[in-house]
This record gives structure tokens, sequence and C-alpha cells, in this order.
């Protein structure tokens, strides 16, 4: 009997997310999704690995597990022994929220994709630009055609895929561009509280950021209501830094 093709279906938003719910509906049309998602909100876990207590995994049913630890671990434990099963393709969404620009570094969503590339597997992140009162039909669409293709032409090697859906409606979406990552101007503040013991603590925050990269960036793409398809490469060897840094003679120490 021939198999359908599987898809892994992961978040860092939690098992229970809308968008892990609207990713699992339209991809379940044409593939057997199998959900393993982190129990609760793991959101800028970035690709954190549980390396010092035991996971715990309850299966939910015969499709879902949830897994009491980050993104990447999720994806860790299909691969190695969780599923009957590996999968073919790996999704990880859709994120409430944006993945753009430099915060692709801090993401749990991304940082699930990209274990997945590490692992062998086509990978795909896909994110809805805001927090609140999110259009996730678009993203839905956008997501089945887009593994749809990928497992058609196959990925570029060490490559996955970082997609961001403006929140609009689909009707309003102006089409898909192929985009950089542009870059984010940050104005962080720390602001020291205590707490009614008397004892500091701190939250992370300020001004909502600006961004840079021009026309071809994210930012640029999301701002002209076109979803944003960000190819993201495993090397993140800077090799134009490399015959300067051959200058600095550094084994002459």
């Amino acid at each position: 009997m021939d198999l359908k093709p599987r898809v892994l279906l992961t978040n860092d938003d939690g098992l229970f997310a809308e968008g892990m719910a609207a990713a699992r509906q339209a991809l379940s049309e044409s593939w057997e999704v199998v959900i393993v998602a982190p129990d609760r909100e793991q959101s800028a876990a970035g690709h954190a690995l549980t390396l010092h207590h035991p996971l715990r995994v309850r299966q939910m049913d015969q499709w879902t597990f949830s897994v009491d630890g980050t993104p990447t671990d999720c994806v860790m434990l299909a691969m190695h022994g969780l599923l009957d099963r590996q999968p073919d393709f790996v999704v990880s969404g859709i994120n409430h929220g944006p993945n753009l620009g430099d915060d692709v570094t801090y993401s749990g969503t991304v940082a699930a994709a990209m274990e997945g590339t590490l692992l062998g597997l086509p990978s795909i992140s896909v994110s809805v630009t805001e927090w609140e009162d999110l259009h996730f039909e678009a993203a839905g669409a956008f997501l089945k055609r887009l593994v749809q293709v990928a497992l058609q032409n196959g990925m570029p090697p060490d490559t996955f895929l970082n997609v961001n859906v403006p929140n609009l409606p689909r009707e309003r979406i102006k089409g898909a561009r192929i985009t950089r990552l542009g870059k984010r101007i940050y104005r962080d503040a720390l602001v020291k509280r205590s707490d009614p013991r008397g004892r500091p603590y701190y939250w992370i925050g300020g001004q909502d950021p600006t961004w840079v990269g021009g026309e071809q960036s994210d930012f640029a793409a999301i701002e002209a209501a076109m979803i944003s398809v960000t190819p993201l490469h495993l090397d993140l060897t800077n090799d134009k830094a490399l015959s300067r840094l051959e200058s600095w003679h550094l084994d002459s120490w």
C-alpha cells in the first residue's frame, strides 16, 4: 500500500494555538499530518535543546504528541524514534506574530525549521505578522501550495524557507515575493522594578523597532501587502570576511 507523504507539524506557540489548528486543517487535505509540539508557549526559545532534564511526551491521539520541551526538542524526538515512520517534510507554524529580519535568530518557530533542515528534511517556517485578530486563511492556503511545490521541485541544499504572511484577508494580499532578511533597528530598554519583598526584577522592552534593507527585504514585502518567502542557509560563514581575517596572521601567536 502506498503511503501518503508525511508532514511533521510543530510550532512555538504551543499545541493548542489557533495557528497550529489552521496549519493542520490546510495540510491534512493532501498529506498525512503528525503533530509533535510543545505543551506550552515557547516563543523566543531560539534553537534551544533540552539537555539537563528528561523530556516528557504525552500522546494525545494517533497523530498528536505533546512535549514539555522546545520546538527543537520536538523535531529531534520526531526524527529519532518517537514516530512509527519518519516524516518527509517539516512545517513550523503557523506562528502568531512576525519572524522578520534579525528576529529569526530568537524564534523558536524558525529554529524548528532549521533543525529539520539539519536533519536532512525539507522544512518551512510560517508566520502571520500580527499577534491579535489574526487571519489564518491566506497563510493556510499559501502554506499548502508551497509545500506542494517544494515537494515537487526539491529544496535548495542546506536551505529552508521562512514565510511571513500579512495579517490581511486573503483577497487583500497582493501576491508573494522572494525576499532577503531585512535588519531591525532596535530601541531596547531594560526596566528595573522591585517585587513586594524588595527584590529586583527586570522587563526587557522598548519602543517599536524600525527596519532597513531595501525593497528586496522581507519587511518591504509585508508593507506592500505581499507574502515574504526568504530562503535561509545553514552556513553562517561570512565569506567576504575570510580574506580580511587571513591578513590578521593569527597563526603567529
